[in-house]
């Protein structure tokens, strides 16, 4: 039977009665939580929270990293038909105070101590009555009551009144409100119902074969909808989930766990690029390399294919390189998918080179996520893959990328007006520019406000070629101005521990970062990378100017969104008298 809310996905999971259904790290072990279980946790929760009156169509928000209790809290919301409000774990008090009274939540469930602090101190701003907090910690139970004491406080059995209540939701009923990061901005509150976000997990798996006895590393944030929806959508075809709640522990993970599975955003990829350019320096291991990437890019046709090259020399350079890359991923990861934003063709091509094939995929929040995504039977390299089964796909006259089908949102939470300026004639605009090819691949270029229109008429996509320069192992992050400015130029914020080193190998002393980025040497470092990046653009497209800032781009300082995006107006105005500067010299240069 085929699921039309996510309760019918939650009475799949524990009626497949398997004995690992998720797993957590306790100590130096990984713990398996069996279905039964899992029911168990869901019922108590459930049980207390009824007990509490939330009931249909209440809020409960959760305020966490990755970790069971999200899983279990999330669940036993839908049982009772209430509706859940994630908030990032890397929000502010005040952030978080806004989702908490905008929503109207009623219960929040916290992680740790820090969480529960930030939640305390803003929660007379708010409509909260009862926290949950998942950690043991100490707390007067006025203040918070321990998720341990609800989940373990009734037994495994099956509880007929919490079924019969799961059964009675609908596709229609609201599951969950997802704030978006905001780019721009007041975050909007997306209404999801168990509609939308069941027909989405229903078909977005079309053409993969997973299933029980595979593994997965939940890392990536729950509040985001790419992630829910891919723990929702791995758990429904019985894999089993690893819980990772910090990222700076995946790599350890990965190592434990072996999964099967790689589902990340395309910052991961990144990162990986990054610490295999840098181990490969210093001969001979930099000609090894070259090499394996050569024979790799030769190959790259047939692994594209989903075939694995039998030629002697890719044999060779799979011992030598791409194996040792798939060994710190745990060595068994036979499924690659990138989502979250724009993998960049050149990073793609990279890993195809090394014999992995990304499966990059395209959505929204409001879309439930997944609008496109290659599969292993049907992957065209520099697109995001076909549009679902169920999702109508087109594009507008200005290349707008319009959708709607039933996984696309009704409305934002309290905003008329914010959803009526996102419809027309029944469809979604997406705000991102794309096409549709032949073969029905869809490509996205960019967001549509993000496009830059110079004061000679010319329309630059900035985020393709701040992909180019993000490939390069000194370059954290890039943000290519020149909207109604003469020409472009480009922000970039070094990758500094590897900036530090070059500087220290090349005997240039500086005691502060201010001091290294505004060193002669490491500006003409960078003027050489952004030339190299230069010669594959169109003339209109060219950076002529660099500002190196000597500060990293983070979500506390609000560079970039919780769901780790630019954002580039907070950039942009950070900078103003930088960017002032930048321009006018070339303009006295000019005169």
């Amino acid at each position: 039977m085929k699921p039309e809310t996510l309760n019918d996905i939650f009475s799949a999971i524990v009626e497949r009665g398997q004995a690992r259904v998720m797993m957590v790290r306790e100590g130096t072990q990984w713990i398996p939580i069996s279905a039964q279980e899992l029911y168990q946790y869901v019922k108590g929760a459930a049980r207390a929270f009824g007990q509490w009156g939330v009931t249909k169509g209440d809020r409960l928000a959760i305020l966490s990293e990755n970790r069971v209790e999200w899983a279990v809290t999330d669940f036993a919301c839908l049982q009772l038909g209430a509706v859940v409000v994630p908030i990032y774990s890397t929000l502010t008090a005040q952030q978080a105070a806004y989702i908490l009274s905008d929503s109207g939540a009623k219960v929040v469930v916290v992680s740790t101590q820090q969480q529960l602090e930030k939640v305390l101190s803003i929660k007379n701003q708010t409509a909260v009555e009862h926290v949950v907090v998942m950690d043991q910690v100490e707390t007067p139970d006025a203040d918070a009551v321990r998720m341990k004491c609800l989940m373990q406080g009734v037994s495994a059995e099956r509880d007929p009144e919490l079924d019969a209540c799961a059964r009675r939701i609908t596709p229609d009923d609201l599951a969950s409100i997802i704030y978006t990061s905001g780019t721009t901005g007041i975050p909007k509150g997306v209404k999801l119902t168990h509609g939308n976000l069941a027909s989405n997990i229903r078909f977005s798996l079309e053409g993969y074969d997973v299933g029980q006895g595979q593994i997965s590393v939940s890392f990536l944030p729950l509040s985001h909808v790419t992630a829910r929806h891919a723990d929702f959508a791995l758990l429904y075809r019985g894999v089993t989930l690893a819980y990772c709640p910090f990222i700076e522990k995946l790599p350890q993970v990965l190592l434990e766990v072996r999964p099967h599975l790689l589902v990340a955003v395309p910052r991961v990829y990144e990162k990986l690029h990054t610490q295999v350019e840098q181990n490969a320096k210093g001969f001979p291991k930099q000609a090894i390399y070259r090499w394996a990437l050569a024979v790799g890019r030769a190959h790259s046709r047939e692994i594209l294919a989903g075939k694995i090259p039998r030629s002697p020399a890719w044999k060779l350079a799979n011992k030598l390189l791409y194996s040792k890359v798939r060994a710190r991923l745990g060595g068994n990861v036979e499924v690659f998918v990138s989502g979250g934003a724009h993998l960049g063709y050149e990073l793609a091509e990279w890993f195809a080179a090394i014999g992995i094939r990304i499966h990059e995929g395209y959505g929204l929040t409001e879309t439930s996520p997944v609008i496109a995504l290659n599969s292993p039977r049907a992957h065209k390299l520099g697109t995001v893959g076909r549009p679902l089964a169920n999702v109508e796909v087109r594009i507008a006259d200005d290349s707008e990328i319009l959708v709607r089908g039933p996984s696309v949102f009704h409305a934002y939470w309290n905003q008329p007006e914010e959803t009526r300026n996102v419809f027309v004639d029944g469809w979604f605009k997406t705000g991102d520019i794309g096409r549709l090819d032949e073969d029905g691949f869809l490509s996205v270029t960019d967001r549509k406000k993000d496009l830059l229109k110079t004061s000679g008429g010319k329309f630059i996509a900035p985020q393709p070629i701040e992909n180019s320069l993000k490939l390069h192992p000194l370059i954290g992050t890039a943000l290519v101005l020149g909207d109604r400015r003469r020409f472009p130029s480009v922000i970039i914020s070094p990758q500094f521990p590897l900036l530090e080193d070059w500087a220290r190998s090349n005997r240039i002393s500086c005691s502060s970062r201010e001091e290294l980025v505004a060193n002669p040497k490491v500006r003409a470092l960078y003027d050489d990378i952004v030339g190299q990046v230069n010669r594959g653009l169109g003339r209109h497209e060219m950076l002529k100017k660099v500002l190196l800032v000597p500060h990293e781009f983070t979500a506390e300082d609000g560079t970039l969104t919780p769901s780790m995006k630019l954002r580039r107006k907070a950039v942009e105005e950070r900078y103003s008298e930088q960017i002032a500067e930048l321009y006018a010299e070339h303009t006295r240069h000019d005169t």
